[in-house]
């Protein structure tokens, strides 16, 4: 099964959303805005990902906080503030993606 961490407003999760209906893949879409991400969720990506790679700095939230002109630890940030994740994340199996990827996620289907 293929999770897919995002929001609803945001367009590339609604896209990876519609790309595993379409393929009929098994899916399981876990939105930011309802519930927080586990300590094992957020330890699988910080161990596939550097934690400031994580951080989506064209978002509104980061752009509003003024995030860049200030100094802060990315990986106590995002826990506090998920609004800062890039999304979607894809999760599959022990294995991470960061945005939407086609090809991952046929890739991931297949198996």
């Amino acid at each position: 099964m293929i999770q897919i961490i995002g929001t609803k407003k945001c367009k590339e999760t609604a896209k990876a959303i519609r790309s595993c209906k379409e393929r009929n893949l098994t899916f399981q879409f876990v939105d930011l805005a309802q519930r927080s991400l586990s300590d094992g969720e957020w330890d699988s990506l910080f161990r596939n990902f550097e934690p400031l790679s994580l951080i989506d700095s064209e978002s509104a939230y980061y752009k509003k906080q003024g995030y860049a002109y200030r100094q802060f630890d990315p990986k106590e940030e995002l826990v506090e503030h998920p609004e800062l994740l890039k999304t979607p994340i894809l999760r599959s199996k022990g294995r991470v993606h960061c945005s939407f990827d086609l090809d991952v996620l046929k890739s991931w289907g297949e198996v």
